[in-house]
This record gives C-alpha cells, structure tokens and sequence, in this order.
C-alpha cells in the first residue's frame, strides 16, 4: 500500500510542499495533508524547523492540548470528542486545522464537538478523492488557459486599431504634405518669374537710360539741341481713332488671373480654380496630381474644347498668358480635359 506522501508526489506536487503538509498536519491522513496543499498553494514552503511551527500556529493545538481538549470532552458529555462539526452546515472535521480552514472559506463560525469519529479514507476513496482533485487541477489550468487566449485576443484586437488608426494618420499627413508641397513649388515658380519679369523691366529701364544718356552727350558734341524722345514721338503719332483705341485697350489689358475648368476625362465634378496668368501649364498639372493623388504630373496631358487643341509637353513651360488661355473678358472660363 502506498503510503500518504508518495500518494501525493504521484500526483504531482513538490516534495517539500508535500513535506510541509504532512508536518502541518501531523500525519493526520491523505485528505488534510490534501486541503493544506491547496490551501497554501501561493505561499513559500518555511524552513524544516519552522514547519512544524507554521503547522502548530495553523492548528491552533498541539498533542497535549488535544489530550487536554479529549479529556475536557469527556468529562463535560461522558463521551470522547473525535471530531468538531460546523452547528451552521452540519460538516464534521477531523481535527481543529480543518475547521478553521473551513471557517475562514465558508464564513461559518459556529462549531461544536462530536462524537462522531471520521474513518480514514480507504484506497478506492483515496483514488477518488485523487481523481477529484485533479479534475479541479485540470478545469483550472483549462480556465487559466482561457482567459490568456481571451486576454491574448483582446490585446491583438487594440494593437491592431492602433495600428489601422496610425496608418490612417499617416496617410493623411502624407496628402497634406504632397499639397503643400506642390502648392510651395507653384508659389516659388510665381516669385521666381515675378522676380524674373521686375529684372528684366529694370534692364529695359537701364538700357533706355543709357540710350538716352547717349543721345544727349552725342547732341552736346555735334552742337545740335537735345530733343526730348518722348514728346517728339507723341507729338509726330497720327491720331488714334476712337474703335482703334477701344481695341487697343482690349487687346492691352493685362489680366493677372486666369480661371480654369479642369474636367476628368473619366467624368466626375470637374475642378474650378484661379491660378496667376503667369502660371505655367506644368503648374496646372501639379494642380491636378494634387487633388487627385492617383497621377504624377508625367502622366498628365490636356486638351481644350473649344477652340479644339491638344497641348504638347513642349508647351508645359509656357505660361497661360502665352497659351492664349488668360481670358480676354471677366468671367471667361478656360475648360482644360485631363487624361491618365
């Protein structure tokens, strides 16, 4: 027959916890040494010495006053105590440590001493009682084992939102620095060529002055009067004739803005903007890869309605003014297809 402990190591517990159990419990038998495993299952396993300490303060009693406890039964009933019964559940223990386990589980604080004497546990009851506990054994590991798929699951749930909402963001980011970028690149081009357009009126301006400077210091040598350029060929222009000057203003005027249409050539609502006259159609196309952020302006070409014309990429550094697309009246539109 197996004896108690190696009962307990067949079931998988630690030999020290298996030693302290049966020092704690004074070799009661297989169920208390049972009960105390499971009760102290978190706690560390104290020193030899103090084993049989820990078990002494757990029960409460020791052999003499166990004596003194049978004794004091005896002589109050006429009876030997052998057990202790919860009065609220009507559970009978073998001895005072169990009783106090099952007081500190249950709540129960009313017990009583009984006569009625446990028998050990026989092997088939053992067996049971073995096969019982590792059943409880097995549904907590499965239970623990649950809930770290459960918590797992969860977990990989949040990571991935946080990763679907960073990715969200970043894409975002990436659409706004894309227009801001092709927005600065149109917005550089514009100042370089207003930049460009006040250098070359200031050359014409120094060239005239020379001239001019020229002219006057030639007159002083040959001893002719000077004559004032600009009042001499006002005063020898013919006559402008009314419809002569209306058109003239017409055709003169400078328009800063142009206001185009660009229509998809796959349909949808087409786009309406106001770039500066001196916009080059290749800024147009920038416009265009830019709200759609699908194309890059390589793979951008226009074509307008009416008067029908394509425009070649040789004509993408041309500036609207010069495309003959800056309207000549307000509120003309310019309506330019885009093509993948």
């Amino acid at each position: 027959m197996a004896s108690d402990r190696e009962t307990l190591l067949s079931m998988g517990f630690d030999p020290a916890r298996v030693d302290w159990a049966l020092r704690a419990t004074n070799g009661r038998g297989l169920q208390p040494a049972m009960d105390h495993l499971l009760a102290h299952e978190g706690e560390a396993v104290p020193a030899s010495g103090g084993g049989s300490t820990a078990g002494a303060s757990t029960t409460g009693v020791d052999e003499d006053e166990e004596a003194d406890v049978a004794e004091l039964g005896i002589n109050a009933g006429g009876a030997e105590a052998k057990s202790i019964k919860c009065s609220i559940c009507d559970k009978t223990f073998r001895n005072t440590a169990l009783a106090n386990f099952h007081a500190e589980k249950s709540g129960h604080d009313q017990f009583e001493e009984s006569t009625d004497e446990i028998k050990p546990l026989t092997e088939d009851e053992k067996r049971e009682k073995l096969a019982e506990l590792r059943e409880k054994m097995a549904a907590k590991r499965a239970l623990k084992t649950e809930q770290d798929i459960q918590e797992a699951k969860e977990k990989e749930k949040i990571r991935r939102k946080q990763g679907n909402d960073m990715n969200k963001i970043k894409e975002e980011l990436k659409a706004k620095e894309i227009i801001k970028e092709a927005q600065q690149r149109r917005q550089d081009k514009i100042d370089d060529a207003k930049a460009r357009a006040a250098i070359r009126t200031q050359i014409e301006a120094d060239k005239k002055a020379r001239a001019e400077k020229a002219a006057r210091e030639k007159a002083l040598r040959e001893g002719r009067p000077i004559v004032d350029a600009l009042p001499a060929a006002s005063s020898t222009a013919p006559p402008a004739t009314p419809a002569a000057s209306s058109s003239g203003a017409v055709s003169g005027k400078d328009f800063k803005d142009t206001r185009l249409q660009i229509r998809l050539a796959s349909g949808g609502t087409p786009y309406v903007t106001t770039l500066p006259s001196d916009s080059t159609l290749h800024d147009v196309a920038e416009y265009v890869a830019a709200q759609t952020l699908s194309v890059s302006v390589d793979t951008v070409s226009f074509a307008q309605h009416f008067p029908r014309k394509t425009f070649t990429r040789a004509e993408f550094g041309k500036t609207l003014k010069e495309l003959g697309l800056t309207p000549s009246a307000v509120g003309r539109t310019c309506v330019v297809s885009f093509y993948r």
